[in-house]
């Protein structure tokens, strides 16, 4: 659970271990939750929903991006619910969120069901939280900033480390 303020570096985080499982062999699937609810939806009226499930249930590790920022409707949050009980004890998940769990009841239409996918991520799970100033509001061009002020200043090389001896 990579849980913090929004522009603390979750995503950021999360992308890199799913690239570094990527170069391990791992299958890793990343989803926005809020897409990939809607996704879901979509696949359980055309008819597509298994095929769906089971493409998921193939990875080795789930991340499931801004988790709990947009609310679910209750058909939503039991399709999530089926992919979060599916990976209990048999692959990874990183949730990225900044919404703490006593407010997941109303994200997820349904404090029972809240509950029931709180006490599955917390028995095996680990909380990382990320604190400190937002990143993209530390570089905002609005406020007269830029990345380069962020950046070390160049060190003058000699003439040496130039490779321009002179005569």
């Amino acid at each position: 659970m990579f849980y913090g303020k929004t522009g603390r570096g979750k995503t950021h985080l999360a992308i890199g271990l799913g690239m570094r499982a990527v170069e391990r062999g791992m299958s890793v699937r990343f989803h926005q939750t809020a897409e990939l609810v809607l996704q879901l939806g979509k696949a359980k009226r055309d008819g597509s929903l298994d095929p769906m499930l089971r493409d998921i249930g193939r990875a080795d590790l789930i991340i499931l991006d801004e988790f709990g920022y947009v609310p679910f409707d209750i058909d939503g949050a039991r399709l999530l619910y089926q992919i979060i009980a599916g990976s209990y004890e048999r692959r990874s998940i990183v949730f990225t969120t900044n919404i703490e769990f006593g407010k997941w009841g109303t994200v997820f239409a349904d404090d029972k069901l809240a509950a029931a996918i709180i006490d599955r991520i917390v028995h095996h799970g680990r909380l990382l939280e990320f604190t400190g100033q937002s990143r993209r509001v530390s570089e905002a061009l609005m406020f007269g900033r830029t990345t380069a002020e962020h950046l070390p200043e160049p060190k003058e090389k000699t003439q040496e480390q130039a490779g321009t001896l002179p005569d």
